[in-house]
């Protein structure tokens, strides 16, 4: 690009953004491999490019002649879009520059700068603990450097030349501006993402070239960086995220939003306007984040990522190549979850007009006792994809491949949300997989965790699918359920039906079906022995050969963990000595439980050859 450039207008600086954002995607690997700080989770690189990503949609949308009108779009879909610490801060300097140049048509060198240090102030305003050595130390040094070079630089081309030793300097220099990657001799991540973008607009300044990357990529071999000083923040389990549009005739007052949640949490961030914020923390508990947030306006967008899970995929499980991810309709026991490592996806749960995140933001436990006193019958819906994205890109990151187990697709969408994720992140680089398992609740649990094992053995993704696809053929899964009343009341049974079986004293049982349909399939009179009898009713209709297979067992309980316990005893008894592999109890959530209510009891069933154990 050989001609002087003193102003851009709105398509030649969407364009300058494309070419930084583009870039980025080209560097996502490597940032989520330096990812130490404030937690070594290893998801900066996937999130920056997710929060761009939703840019790049809106530039795409449609021209945009007017700079101000185009930042402005730019800033409000990076504030939607925004994920995680650095995102977060990343959407505040968009909106802080929009806000600096909103007005202009074209920006002229001077504007820009201005717009710049407007767009630092405002991201280090969003934190309610900024720190030196982070993604703000960069944004300041290059509107400082910048400033400097205005009166020197003819262009912007000279201008970003002229500012690249500063940035570059300031990058190394977080090195040793923060324990956390002073230990592991790296720079900041979030700091690098911003810098690489800043490099891609210098190359594009330069050549006027868009090397066009459509989506981040995750290809690179590059082990996850060590660390050896843990954060504070490492002791929190979820980073915790939100968006609050103000309700009609009023406005959302971000200090006191920003002081009420920097009681209760950590690597806090609240961006936003009187209009929209958003929210990012670290915290034990997300309800009470979405709570706090609801007294503010309207809460969308909730979002709970497990940093535990993810600084396992990041730094312990080097050996292992393939990821095994479920949505939350899997009940599966908290010793294989943890074992095994097994990614979760939460299902959405709506009671009324508020939602929670399932098994994050609202145990079973909780689900239950909602579900009794709450007028409103709960709905549930599968994640969005952007969700199954957001979790497969960062997996991709430390996995050669993604293998993505999810509720039967003949009840749910949640196996399509998968499915459309796992193609856009396939396209990336790395292979994921999404398999509908024709089952639900700790049915699917059992296939998961046969597709986990072999995972966890080293093996590729075509062995972990086959083990799960021979899963799928082998298990199935019956429920007992507590009060028909509730699938009365969720539209499942005809109210004459429900009645009948209150009138006759039957207890609905439901099983699944090969092609993954759920549907009556038995009953039993009477509250007498139910445990008893239930037991008997499963064994007698999944038959195995002791003498070349086992059996494995899971059973959910409905907020009632004695009768679990009591159906596990019952089928230990009645299968022969030595067929049972194992036998475990674990919480029930909504998948089966929103149609039974509390006291609902899940029985799935896996067969394995015998020499399969050996």
């Amino acid at each position: 690009m050989t001609d002087t450039l003193i102003e851009l207008d709105g398509l030649q600086l969407a364009d300058l953004l494309r070419a930084g954002i583009y870039r980025l995607f080209e560097r996502t690997d490597h940032i989520n491999k330096i990812n130490v700080f404030p937690v070594p989770d290893g998801d900066t690189g996937t999130n920056m490019s997710l929060t761009l990503s939703a840019v790049l949609a809106s530039l795409d949308r449609s021209p945009e002649p007017h700079s101000g009108s185009m930042l402005i779009r730019a800033a409000d879909a990076a504030l939607d879009g925004a994920r995680g610490n650095s995102g977060a801060i990343l959407a505040q300097f968009l909106l802080g520059f929009s806000d600096g140049a909103g007005h202009l048509a074209r920006i002229s060198i001077g504007e820009f700068v201005l717009a710049l240090h407007k767009g630092a102030s405002y991201a280090k305003d969003a934190l309610s603990q900024p720190r030196e050595g982070t993604l703000l130390t960069v944004l300041r040094e290059f509107a400082d450097a910048a400033e400097a070079q205005v009166s020197r630089s003819p262009d912007f081309r000279s201008l970003f030349e002229q500012s690249r030793t500063r940035v570059k300097d300031a990058l190394e220099a977080t090195k040793n501006q923060l324990e956390e990657l002073r230990s592991a001799d790296v720079v900041d991540a979030g700091a690098l993402g911003f810098a690489e973008v800043l490099e891609g607009m210098r190359q594009f300044l330069e050549t006027g070239e868009l090397r066009k990357v459509v989506a981040p990529v995750y290809a690179g071999d590059e082990i996850m960086a060590g660390f050896a000083s843990p954060s504070p923040d490492q002791d929190y389990r979820y980073c915790t995220e939100c968006l609050i549009t103000a309700k009609a005739d009023s406005e959302i007052d971000l200090r006191p939003l920003r002081e009420t949640l920097a009681s209760v949490s950590a690597s806090l961030v609240v961006g936003g306007s009187k209009r929209k914020a958003k929210i990012h923390c670290h915290i034990d508990d997300p309800e009470i984040v979405f709570r706090i947030a609801g007294g503010f306006g309207e809460v969308s967008g909730q979002k709970a990522d497990d940093m535990h899970m993810q600084q396992s995929a990041a730094h312990l499980r080097r050996t292992q190549r393939v990821a095994v991810v479920v949505d939350s309709g899997a009940d599966i026991p908290e010793e294989f979850v943890e074992r095994l490592g097994i990614h979760m996806v939460p299902v959405r749960i709506h009671f009324a007009t508020h939602s929670y995140l399932d098994k994050v933001s609202m145990t079973p436990g909780e689900f239950y006792r909602e579900l009794v006193t709450n007028p409103a019958h709960p709905k549930t819906s599968q994640p969005p994809p952007g969700d199954f994205r957001r979790m497969f890109e960062f997996l991709a990151s430390h996995y050669d491949a993604v293998v993505s187990i999810n509720l039967t697709s003949r009840h749910s969408g949640t196996w399509d949300a998968a499915t459309k994720a796992a193609q856009r992140v396939a396209n990336q680089g790395k292979p994921v997989s999404a398999l509908d398992c024709r089952n639900a609740s700790v049915g699917q649990g059992l296939i998961a965790i046969a597709a986990a094992e072999v995972a966890a053995q080293g093996a590729d993704a075509p062995s972990v699918v086959a083990a799960a696809k021979t899963a799928v053929e082998n298990a199935q899964t019956f429920a007992l359920l507590g009060n028909i009343a509730f699938a009365v009341r969720g539209g499942r049974v005809p109210a004459i039906v429900g009645k009948m079986a209150r009138l006759l004293g039957l207890n609905v049982i439901l099983r699944t079906r090969p092609d993954g349909r759920i549907s009556a399939g038995g009953g039993l009179f009477g509250s007498a022995k139910l445990c008893v009898r239930f037991a008997r009713f499963v064994v007698r209709r999944f038959c195995i050969n002791p003498s070349h297979e086992q059996v494995r067992i899971l059973v959910g309980h409905g907020d009632r963990l004695e009768n679990g316990r009591r159906l596990a005893d019952e089928l230990l008894a009645k299968y022969p000595s030595g067929s049972v592999e194992f036998c475990t109890v674990t919480d029930m959530g909504p998948a089966i439980g929103v149609h039974g209510g509390p006291g609902t009891m899940v029985v799935a069933l896996q067969r394995v050859p015998i020499q399969a154990q050996q």
